[in-house]
């Protein structure tokens, strides 16, 4: 019986897989950070992502890095956990088991690389959230944004993640909707930190993006709003379309 649920299972996760790649002709690179909003990738988020790439008929890989998250959040309370967990396994939890480890991502192999916010970014996929403006992001991704780069292959991100790009791209624009603290931008201040960096940023509704056509790097504020789901939904459509907008 045990055997019979386990087989079934596996059956199940590769007929579910995000996404299938068969008949498929834009490759993207989607990079998780775990999962939930104060730990890991914001779960809306990767989610709304992941639709509206599928919409577009896009063929995409879920990566995320294989190491320890920075720490656990019981969701619950906003408190920290005495355990451990692994950004890549918790990552594979949105991706339903469809993920590979960052280090096998190779950027020959596709045409546009995307990272999702939650706090994840700044802690897993970089050290913003205790580092602010003197951060440094992971190697693994570090070297996968510069590869994309260097390659003239878009990149997209969104809600805390463009500090990334602004860490790593030299001069890059970008937006995290505000730059003016209030109850409805109460991230407004990463506007500055990312200026500090040597980052441009550019001010903007949740529902609009911004597209720097210099480094091909497409940015939307998403959960850095306080706001209703549907218009984070609607904003990473849009940031989802002008990206592979981009695509060569």
């Amino acid at each position: 019986q045990h055997y019979f649920i386990q087989s079934n299972l596996s059956m199940l996760t590769r007929s579910l897989m995000v996404p299938s790649a068969r008949g498929l002709s834009t490759k993207v690179a989607v990079v998780l950070s775990g999962c939930g909003v104060y730990d890991g990738a914001e779960v809306h988020e990767s989610s709304a992502l992941l639709t509206h790439l599928s919409r577009h008929g896009a063929a995409v890989s879920v990566f995320a890095p294989d190491k320890e998250q920075m720490h656990v959040v019981d969701h619950t309370s906003g408190t920290p956990m005495s355990e451990n967990r692994n950004v890549l396994k918790e990552s594979a939890r949105i991706a339903r088991g469809k993920i590979a480890a960052l280090s096998e991502l190779n950027s020959d192999d596709f045409s546009a690389l995307v990272l999702p916010g939650g706090f994840g970014a700044a802690k897993n996929l970089s050290n913003f959230a205790t580092e602010g403006s003197g951060m440094s992001v992971d190697s693994e991704v570090s070297a996968a944004v510069r590869s994309f780069h260097s390659q003239g292959k878009p990149i997209g991100l969104c809600c805390i993640a463009p500090v990334i790009a602004a860490r790593v791209i030299p001069g890059v624009e970008v937006t995290v909707g505000s730059n003016e603290s209030s109850d409805k931008w109460p991230y407004a201040g990463t506007a500055t930190a990312m200026e500090e960096m040597g980052g441009k940023h550019v001010v903007t509704d949740v529902s609009q993006t911004h597209v720097d056509h210099t480094n091909k790097v497409v940015t939307t504020a998403a959960f850095m709003c306080e706001t209703a789901l549907h218009e984070i939904h609607d904003g990473i459509g849009a940031m989802v379309k002008d990206l592979l907008g981009l695509v060569q």
